[in-house]
């Protein structure tokens, strides 16, 4: 029986993952691609920790390059993450003409097209199913499922950490630095979590996500992102108040020579699919002209959900050099010359619904002030109410609204930011989903 021999970079928790995988369902592999994919060698920085895995003798180095340079490597998996390394690791291992398996979502976010390019040239096969979503199989529904569909949109839940958190507040009513700690201590959440809490690896994620799905090219330079950070209590009682939960949404939409492509918080009605999906889980809804609407669901993080589709790639990648069918499957679902550039509508030119929180001294006169503003700028109120007891000469008072474009909405609360009536900076949640 044929042997096709696999290099890993970066033996962490996702590597250890792929490396269990591997070793404790050989037969099971073998059994469904008529092959064994034998792990020769991985490279990692610490060759001595105890992984709880019976490697091979000698299969750990230090040297990357060994994996790289070694004829008999067919598949190079890439789990180093980040864009310094792992760049040059990976266009070196195309170079040499291994097929690549890799998670890095902000790699392929930020350099995909020179990545890609360079795959294409050299006839080798890139897959990255695990760089977005973990488990679920988005990559492969979009690119194969919907082949023959014109994609509408996505909306999507794509990072645990932030959703997480969000359900906790949810649940608990405690304020985000608090449960931010909490998922920090349960592994949910890194201890530098900037790149989750702020919106960027969701950002990354779209990126990918919108190229696949409408024919484009990467940019996420025009990906709009917004965090979690200033969500409070006092709006998640809110969106309860109104029959919602917040999440942090990654919502693409293709209008055919324009797209949206952004991520924020918003308040999702309580009957919508993606308000039920709580604590790290992540979900992607699909909407296709022929499929209609369709949502997929799971870990979107994790050692086993993440280490299972990466071999899911790699089996992929097995099967077409054991039928000798590399590039079957375009990397960003188009062929490569039908990949265009496709603009980004700016956030401002986005039109969606608006939830609104005001501190305003309690005098007369001032809800007639601020709906007239809002009035002067087209934005046509959905409902007006004031929250909680009078503070300090301050009450709160929110606000929803019906459909209303962005620009219009932000000059209005610039407006309303410098009357004299009000006490704090307006808050502004957009809502999504209805």
């Amino acid at each position: 029986m044929k042997t096709i021999n696999i290099g890993l970079l970066g033996c962490g928790t996702v590597g250890t993952g792929v490396a269990k995988l591997l070793i404790e369902n050989q037969s099971l592999i073998t059994s469904r691609i008529g092959a064994v994919l034998v792990l020769k060698r991985v490279a990692d920085i610490d060759i001595n920790r105890d992984r709880g895995i019976q490697f091979d003798k000698g299969v750990f180095t230090t040297d990357p390059e060994e994996i790289i340079s070694d004829p008999d490597i067919r598949i190079v998996i890439e789990l180093i993450g980040g864009k310094g390394i792992a760049k040059d690791l990976i266009l070196k291992a195309i170079d040499n003409g291994k097929q690549i398996v890799t998670a890095n979502k902000a790699l392929l976010a930020d350099c995909g097209t020179l990545i890609f390019d360079a795959a294409k040239k050299k006839g080798v096969d890139l897959a990255f199913e695990a760089g977005v979503a973990g488990c679920i199989p988005i990559i492969k529904t979009l690119r194969e499922s919907m082949a023959a569909d014109r994609i509408k949109s996505i909306t999507g839940i794509l990072n645990g950490t932030c959703n997480y958190i969000l359900s906790k507040c949810t649940e608990s009513g405690i304020t985000f630095e608090d449960a931010l700690k909490e998922a920090q201590a349960k592994g949910f959440a890194e201890a530098d979590p900037t790149l989750d809490v702020e919106g960027i690896d969701t950002a990354h994620k779209l990126a990918i996500l919108t190229s696949i799905a409408y024919g484009t090219e990467i940019d996420l330079d025009q990906v709009y992102v917004e965090g979690i950070s200033n969500i409070t209590p006092v709006d998640i009682e809110c969106a309860k108040f109104f029959g919602c939960k917040i999440k942090l949404l990654a919502i693409s939409k293709c209008y055919g020579d324009t797209i949206e492509a952004r991520v924020h918080p918003a308040m999702v009605p309580c009957d919508n699919i993606l308000a039920s999906v709580g604590g790290s889980m992540n979900a992607v809804q699909i909407s296709g002209e022929a499929v209609g609407d369709m949502v997929l669901y799971g870990h979107g993080a994790g050692m086993m959900p993440t280490a299972n589709a990466v071999l899911s790639d790699t089996i992929d990648l097995a099967r077409n050099i054991l039928n000798n069918s590399g590039q079957r499957i375009p990397f960003l679902s188009y062929q490569h010359n039908h990949v265009r550039h496709i603009s980004v509508l700016p956030i401002e030119k986005i039109s969606t619904c608006y939830y609104f929180r005001f501190s305003v001294h309690d005098r007369a006169g001032v809800l007639a002030k601020i709906s007239s503003i809002l009035g002067n700028y087209n934005i046509s109120l959905k409902s007006v109410n004031q929250k909680g007891e009078r503070q300090n000469g301050s009450i709160t008072i929110v606000m929803t609204t019906h459909l209303a474009e962005e620009s219009n909405v932000r000059q209005a609360l610039q407006e309303i930011s410098n009357l004299d009536i009000v006490t704090s900076s307006p808050v502004l949640i957009r809502i999504e989903g209805k």
